[in-house]
């Protein structure tokens, strides 16, 4: 094997393995935003309002917003948006969750429901 040949299989290696390292980095910093934005829909599921329609909340630790959420309970149910941030990247899950689901999970008490369902009437 010739100098240019050995040069040209270094390069390649160099470069190849730099590619993989910023694929693994991008990927982290997703998977990091994506825990985010769960750590939002469970705050919001354990903290659901029993009076008010709608609720809209950053959550920030060590002075960094790391989700912004929003709840809007809906008729049978709750709507929950929640960005997850990391860096300069975002995610946002969207999901609706039932009044039923909300109860086996234990997340709203029966009595709240009766009362939601009564006002939508």
């Amino acid at each position: 094997m010739g100098w240019d040949m050995k040069a040209w299989l270094v390069l390649f290696i160099l470069v190849f393995s730099g590619l993989v390292k910023a694929q693994s980095d991008l990927e982290s910093d997703i998977d990091i935003a994506v825990q985010n934005a769960k750590k939002g829909i469970y705050w919001v599921l354990n903290n659901i309002p029993e009076k008010k329609s709608h609720l809209d909340n950053d959550l920030i630790a060590d002075d960094k917003l790391f989700a912004s959420v929003k709840l809007s309970k809906e008729i049978n149910g709750v709507k929950i948006e929640a960005i997850g941030f990391n860096n300069t990247y975002t995610v946002t899950i969207k999901l609706f969750r039932s009044n039923e689901s909300l109860e086996k999970d234990g997340f709203l008490n029966k009595k709240e429901n009766s009362e939601n369902s009564e006002e939508g009437k």
